[in-house]
């Protein structure tokens, strides 16, 4: 038998030459031109490995025929069933009928008559696909012809029917997609939506990506009662050290959506730029620095709100803020200093315009890093800051802030006690430019700048304990600081009574008095862990008193005790809690406690602020929220979910959501139920709306991922009037 293997291994080395075919049979008979292989039949044929009961090979037309239990095996990703298969090496024509073909990778099996393979394209008649079990599929993809490449792994159906079960739910003349990760040009999954108000929403994503470099996404819409759009990202990898992303978007309001929503604009547009570069100046200038440098920019620019409230029909995950801020630094490092430069820009989308917004136009920034003039005991640092307070009108300034701390440290008792001495030095100059706010007040900027120069002695020790099972450490600290010398001109001497009067602090001249006074004054720390014998922290605690010397009032700064308790390996509880003496309350309190284990997860918390401060109608005294949320899995197909945040004091829901996701190999099904508020630009000014929805959401995998983004159909209900 081995002979025989060996000899019909022979023969087909040299029919086929370059494309070397392997055949092995127990047993071969030869008739004429026909070569006959049966028992057990495995042919190798570059990266396919076919197995058949037998085979006949025709030498005349070169033809290679399977029959009986036909696999295919493509490089382990891929196998092809069938009861007969044809081969033509010469002609790289393979033929299947019937044909069965499943993509070991991502589970997607195809079912059809016959198919047949000219090179690495594939041509299937009628059949189906479906990433579900072939035994009882959830979901099918029915088409009259398909055709499938192997090495681009793109699939074409033509007139597709899509079943859920057997019922039709779905029909396009063309579904194309791919069975592989490989980024490539082509539509990405629709998005739809009903709303009472807007009408019924449509989105069509369009991906375009021609080169491995950059990506362009194309997302038209529509509202029918509302108006249309397209927002558009661009995504690129310019470097191996940088990248960046610029999204542009506009929206048309319809005319009797605009009037009958009081709405200030007809149209909303905008856009986002992000860019990180972590080499910037030697990739930029072609320089050669030892130094560490780097290039950061978030540039946010729009009309109003709804530029960020119409860019998806989601709005589970998505937050509109009312302002907006843009940066940019950049910096360069070494192991002795570091050099920054910092631009920001902020919008109020609340205002008409932001003419008399402050902006920071640059901020420059010189550091050199701690050094010492004796080993291990002198350390010193220098720190310059220069702002460019500017805005279109009113007054601006140039602002610098020189800080200098010289430090003594030294150990006593065998390291058991720190101790720290530090000599600050701070100054800062202010140079005015730009008209008064109003001549009536009379308003004067002068120049000034303000000198101080302050000590601060600090003593601190840790103590370590192991025990059989945890090991407890406590670190105690006291600092201690000492207002020696302060000299204030200008500007600074002028306003320096009036705007150290907190009830001051938004008026003209104070919005520039960026100092605060040193006061003598001692701050004691208490901290404490417990870790287990694996190193997991399981208790944290700290207890933090701010104590004013030669002051009757506020002598004692809030008592703040924090503590973290790992109460065991799926609870947790979290408090932060502040104690004002002078008003006998608590000015802030925090709790959250967490459970977190294999089929739930739970969360609550609690924030309370008291600012001691009389309630006006937009800045209430007290603040009280109260936000959780919960995950349930049911089983491993099953998971339920729900979140509530609710404003206690403004007796104000503020968002609600539960709903559940059924899970299978192949498939997923949710159902959301969402309340959220959302601000509003109107004649009448900033408005909060609360949308209501409902949401569907469907996966057929793999040809959608699972996501939070899956959502197949979004219903909007009425909810005041909107």
């Amino acid at each position: 038998m081995h002979k025989i293997l060996l000899l019909l291994f022979a023969f087909t080395l040299s029919l086929f030459a370059q494309d070397k075919v392997e055949i092995y049979a127990t047993s071969m008979q030869t008739q004429d031109n026909i070569v006959k292989a049966n028992d057990g039949v495995s042919v190798v044929y570059k990266d396919y490995f076919l197995t058949a009961k037998k085979a006949t090979y025709n030498r005349k037309s070169g033809d290679l025929e399977l029959f009986g239990d036909v696999t295919v095996n493509n490089k382990g990703k891929s196998k092809i069933l069938g009861s007969y298969a044809r081969l033509n090496v010469a002609k790289k024509e393979k033929f299947f009928k019937p044909f069965y073909m499943l993509d070991l990778s991502s589970k997607v099996w195809m079912s059809a008559d016959d198919g047949k393979m000219l090179s690495q394209d594939l041509e299937i008649k009628s059949g189906v696909v479906s990433g579900c079990n072939p035994l009882d599929p959830l979901w099918t993809m029915e088409f009259s012809s398909s055709d499938y490449n192997a090495d681009s792994k793109w699939l074409n159906l033509y007139n597709m029917r899509l079943y859920i079960s057997d019922i039709p739910v779905f029909y396009t003349p063309w579904f194309g997609y791919s069975l592989d990760t490989t980024r490539r040009t082509g539509l990405l999954k629709p998005s739809f939506g009903l709303s009472s108000t807007e009408g019924f929403f449509y989105e069509q994503p369009i991906y375009i990506a021609e080169q491995n470099w950059w990506d362009l996404e194309i997302d038209p819409q529509t509202r029918t009662t509302r108006g249309s759009g397209l927002y558009s990202t661009f995504r690129f990898v310019d470097s191996a050290v940088s990248q960046g992303k610029l999204k542009v978007g506009y929206f048309k309001e319809k005319n009797d959506y605009f009037l009958a929503n009081n709405l200030v604009n007809d149209s909303h547009f905008g856009f986002n730029f992000n860019y990180n570069n972590s080499d910037v100046l030697n990739q930029w200038f072609h320089l050669d620095l030892a130094g560490q440098s780097g290039l950061y920019m978030d540039i946010s620019n729009m009309n109003d709100v709804d530029y960020i409230n119409l860019q998806s029909n989601q709005s589970i995950n998505q937050s509109t803020a009312t302002q907006i801020l843009s940066r940019i630094n950049i910096f360069y490092n070494t192991d002795d200093y570091y050099l920054g430069g910092y631009f920001k820009q902020y919008k109020d989308l609340t205002l008409e315009n932001n003419d008399n917004t402050l902006q920071q136009l640059p901020t420059l920034q010189y550091h050199n890093y701690l050094d010492t003039f004796f080993k291990d005991h002198l350390f010193y640092s220098l720190d310059v800051k220069s702002h460019n307070i500017q805005r279109k009108i009113n007054k601006k300034v140039v602002q610098t802030d020189i800080n200098l701390p010289v430090t003594l440290q030294t150990n006593l008792f065998d390291e058991f006690l720190n101790l720290s001495y530090t000599a600050n030095l701070y100054m800062q100059d202010s140079r005015f430019s730009g008209h008064e706010y109003d001549p009536t007040l009379h308003t004067k900027y002068n120049n000034g700048y303000t000198i101080k120069n302050y000590h601060t002695l600090s003593a601190s020790t840790q103590l370590t304990k192991a025990y059989e099972d945890v090991t407890h450490v406590i670190d105690f600290s006291l600092t201690y600081t000492q207002n020696s010398f302060e000299s204030k001109h200008g500007f600074y001497a002028d306003n320096k009574d009036f705007c150290s009067n907190p009830a001051n602090a938004n008026t003209p001249e104070c919005e520039f008095y960026n100092v605060t006074d040193v006061k003598n004054a001692t701050q004691l720390n208490f901290i404490q862990y417990l870790y287990d014998s694996n190193g997991t922290q399981i208790f944290y605690h700290k207890l933090s008193q701010h104590i004013l010397a030669n002051s009757s009032k506020d002598k004692y700064g809030d008592l703040e005790n924090e503590l973290e308790y790992r109460i065991s390996d799926s609870l947790s509880y979290y408090n932060d809690l502040f104690y004002n003496y002078n008003h006998g309350l608590f000015s802030k309190t925090m709790n959250q406690i967490r459970y977190n284990e294999d089929k739930i997860s739970v969360a609550l918390s609690h924030l309370y602020k008291d600012s001691f401060l009389e309630a006006t109608p937009t800045t209430p005294r007290y603040t009280s929220y109260l936000t959780s949320d919960i995950t349930y899995n049911y089983s491993k197909h099953y998971v339920y979910n729900a979140s509530y945040n609710y404003d206690i004091e403004l007796k104000q829901k503020k968002k609600l959501q539960f709903g559940f996701l059924y899970k299978k190999r192949c498939w997923e099904f949710g159902l959301q139920y969402a309340e959220n508020n959302r601000p509003v630009l109107t004649n009448g000014g900033i408005n909060s709306v609360y949308d209501k929805y409902i949401y569907f959401t469907i996966v057929l995998k793999p040809f959608m991922q699972a996501n939070t983004n899956s959502s197949a159909l979004a219903y909007k209900l009425p909810s005041n009037g909107q």
